[in-house]
């Protein structure tokens, strides 16, 4: 057990690193930031400190390397009074459309390690910005700016003009379309009739197949389409498909049934855009394709995302994340793809000093790999700061 001289000492040592950060880097103020709330917590602090505005940008810069806060937000929304301390008496203007994507959306989260989180969760970020918010709804790259939370994700701030005064509900349909909510069946597939009977002067459809849209077909359709194919290759391809079926989540049960349903004729005319009629093969690639091509935006049915919240304190770029002592950096979207968390936003100093590791930890960082038993180590000062400030370490003196 810890003693609280040792946990003031640590907190002390955070807040130092902090300062000496600020005082030789500046934060980066966002668009008619005379109109935003600000919002800090600190080390030492309980709670949050806000309803802040600054007029002058001097102002706010000394504010941060006075106080060396852990936690650096600022609203989302414009307001007529900012530090009003009211919602009501601030009187709201218009907000950024924003996207909060956190690796505590990806399923089986807490079974991955921190590098593994953060690579997956860029792949749903990008999936998130190309497809969705550039093709689908055709923002352009003007109105997006995009930025590495410092912890576990990234944020996306949409400034369009056409989407400030957009209210919550109007939020949330896009949230809704985005996550594929409510998507049913009829809306992605058709019948098609293969053959007629006619009797007497009547014609009836005697044979039918299930039609799915051409995988080039914009929007969801088409996105469907070209998730169903991939799945099928990857079902086919593998070496142990009964397996494969099962990380879909599926039973043994229905895993032997859509094997057995998968002839090599009807995969052909899966491919060909036809599905057969079979209720199970129609519920599996349809909920499955929806999985695969939406975007995970929340940890839980209840769970209400960030794009729905007109008065949101999202991070504020140029800032450290006091849990992990990592940058909030933009990532234009030219530069996404390439970029690496845990080398790109690590800012802080590689001077070594002393730790009391609580826990065993791994971890690669700026391209070197730390394998940690529990004990006393001397590490590089951006590791201590990670390891203190996600509470597995505390600094020896």
């Amino acid at each position: 057990m810890y003693d609280q001289e040792k946990i003031d000492n640590s907190l002390s040592f955070l807040k130092n690193r902090f300062k000496e950060y600020y005082e030789k880097n500046k934060i980066v103020l966002p668009y008619r930031f005379g109109k935003r709330e600000f919002a800090f917590i600190f080390f030492k602090g309980k709670g949050m400190y806000r309803h802040l505005s600054f007029t002058r940008k001097k102002n706010i810069d000394r504010f941060v390397i006075d106080k060396s806060p852990a936690h650096a937000y600022y609203s989302t929304a414009y307001y007529q009074k900012p530090d009003a301390p009211t919602m009501q008496e601030k009187k709201w203007m218009g907000a950024e459309l924003i996207f909060d994507l956190d690796s505590d959306h990806l399923p089986n989260a807490e079974k991955l390690s921190y590098e593994q989180q953060l690579k997956l969760v860029k792949i749903e970020f990008i999936k998130l910005v190309e497809d969705f918010l550039m093709k689908d709804f055709g923002f352009e790259e003007q109105f997006i700016d995009l930025y590495f939370s410092g912890g576990r994700g990234y944020h996306c701030h949409v400034n369009d003009p056409k989407i400030l005064n957009l209210d919550s509900n109007e939020r949330r349909e896009i949230v809704d379309y985005i996550t594929g909510r409510d998507i049913i069946d009829s809306y992605v597939f058709h019948d098609e009739t293969t053959t007629k009977t006619t009797i007497g002067n009547r014609t009836f459809a005697s044979g039918k197949t299930l039609k799915m849209p051409s995988p080039d077909e914009p929007g969801w359709k088409g996105r469907i389409s070209k998730g169903i194919i991939d799945i099928v290759e990857e079902i086919i391809n593998n070496d142990n498909p009964k397996q494969k079926l099962k990380q879909y989540g599926v039973s043994d049960k229905t895993a032997d049934k859509l094997l057995k349903d998968f002839s090599d004729d009807r995969i052909k005319r899966i491919k060909q855009g036809k599905l057969d009629q079979t209720s199970t093969i129609r519920r599996f690639f349809l909920n499955n394709a929806l999985r695969k091509t939406a975007v995970s935006m929340v940890s839980g049915e209840t769970d209400e995302p960030v794009t729905c919240d007109v008065k949101r304190l999202i991070r504020l770029p140029g800032s450290l994340h006091g849990k992990t002592g990592f940058k909030v950096v933009n990532t234009p979207i030219d530069t996404l793809k390439n970029f690496e968390p845990l080398n790109d936003a690590v800012v802080l100093p590689n001077d070594m000093v002393k730790i009391d590791l609580k826990e065993k930890t791994n971890i690669k960082i700026k391209n070197e790999e730390y394998a940690l038993e529990e004990g006393i180590h001397e590490i590089p000062t951006y590791l201590a700061v990670y390891l203190i400030g996600g509470r597995k370490a505390l600094i020896e003196l």
